[in-house]
């Protein structure tokens, strides 16, 4: 029995006591009005009364005519008739009927959902079957100390003017330590940007794992692109991951960091541009990194948990280059299903793996060095232990692949002005040396 039935009763109890309803709303705390409707209630139907009552309405509002519901299955079998014998197209669905019913004069027109109702109670629609989704058992990598593996991801946004901003988040997978910053577009060269501000702020990665958006990939139209995201890891030291197509359970970290920033610098508030959104980004971040809310880190926070290693950060003046970045010596990595044809899709290009079975998640890696390239398929990463090659393709290039720096410190600012004159190449590896 729920509080209300128990205060209806007591009510009901206290009037046939001899109390008037004013004496019983102002005990119970109701309005007058309400003991008389109980009271009446009671008197009509006894005890039972007083349960509740379901609200829907007795009659529906928008009850459609015996004509109207009769008229919608014989169009359905028309429409039906003529996609089987190619005599018209293969729509048969709520808006070609509705667009045939249109057509007949038929009034009132019934909405879609309405034809839908219809169809369904006359058992004229099939039900609707989930596809099954195969699940793939992708490779992953499994650090287990900061700078080991860096997500990174985008979460758009129409603050308050309609403006669309695009929030750029990475965090470090171990530390959980994030950084974010807000951009009016997502082109590569703010993705390009942001990733500068990452290694600036959170560290150089070993890996640094993304999905497969254009400013990352490099698009998705031309063959064998390395577009300027993956030049510019390749020339600070970091290994790019390209998450698996549509699934974006991999790069599952930073998803979940999304729901966080989207809850503290979006909920609840009205952001007028980007950089207001900037703005309360800034304070958002601090107060996260030295929280200690995360069950995984026993207790430390993000900061605490990052810095307990020495970290190798880009140098805060790092300013990227306005020409073309020349290919570097390193490694680039897809993680990829294996089609059914027995190919894997990589930079617009399908790779054969013919050992390779269907629906199987595989790491593919293209090494470039001097010498050149080449692309290999395993069947787990690289941080496993026992893992087997499944395909190796040559991976063709057009321009040289310049070797790794030496390590070296720092240059002094005037040593790099001095060098200006230089080659556009030899300048490039200046700056790529400084970390």
């Amino acid at each position: 029995m729920t509080d209300w039935v128990s205060e209806r009763k007591t009510a009901i109890h206290l009037l046939r006591a001899g109390h008037n309803a004013a004496e019983v709303a102002r005990r119970l705390k109701r309005h007058p009005n309400w003991v008389r409707k109980w009271w009446r209630r009671y008197q009509a139907e006894g005890w039972s009364g007083l349960n509740d009552r379901s609200r829907a309405p007795h009659q529906h509002g928008r009850k459609i005519s015996e004509t109207v519901r009769r008229a919608i299955c014989p169009v359905r079998s028309e429409l039906e008739a003529e996609a089987a014998t190619e005599d018209g197209l293969k729509y048969v669905g709520a808006y070609a009927i509705r667009t045939r019913l249109q057509q007949r004069k038929i009034t009132p027109l019934p909405s879609p959902a309405t034809i839908e109702r219809v169809l369904h109670a006359c058992k004229m629609t099939r039900p609707y079957r989930k596809p099954k989704k195969v699940k793939i058992d992708y490779p992953h990598l499994k650090p287990t100390t900061p700078l080991q593996l860096c997500q990174v991801d985008i979460v758009p946004h129409f603050p308050e003017g309609g403006e669309r901003v695009a929030c750029f988040n990475a965090i470090d997978v171990v530390s959980r330590y994030p950084t974010g910053k807000a951009f009016s577009r997502r082109r590569a060269k703010d993705a390009a940007a942001f990733l500068i501000h990452v290694r600036q702020e959170i560290g150089i990665p070993r890996y640094t794992q993304l999905d497969n958006e254009g400013c990352f990939s490099g698009g998705t139209t031309h063959p064998y692109v390395l577009g300027k995201v993956v030049r510019l890891a390749l020339s600070v030291g970091t290994e790019i991951v390209f998450s698996p197509v549509y699934h974006p359970e991999s790069n599952g970290y930073v998803e979940r960091f999304h729901q966080e920033y989207n809850r503290h610098v979006w909920q609840a508030t009205y952001l007028a541009d980007k950089q207001a959104v900037q703005e309360k980004s800034d304070r958002f971040f601090p107060r996260y990194r030295h929280s200690q809310h995360h069950s995984a880190l026993n207790g430390l926070s993000p900061h605490r948990q990052h810095h307990q290693i020495p970290l190798r950060k880009l140098r805060a003046d790092f300013v990227l280059p306005s020409t073309k970045l020349p290919l570097h010596e390193g490694r680039v990595h897809f993680i990829r299903r294996v089609q059914a044809d027995k190919t894997v899709s990589v930079l617009n290009v399908s790779w054969d793996v013919p050992r390779a079975e269907v629906d199987q998640g595989v790491w593919v890696t293209l090494s470039l060095a001097p010498h050149g390239a080449a692309l290999h398929i395993y069947d787990a990463a690289p941080d496993v232990k026992s893992r087997q090659c499944l395909a190796t393709h040559p991976f063709p290039l057009t321009e040289k692949v310049i070797p790794k720096p030496k390590p070296s410190r720092a240059k002094p600012i005037s040593q790099l002005i001095s060098l200006a004159s230089r080659s556009v190449r030899h300048a490039h590896r200046i700056f790529h040396t400084i970390y």
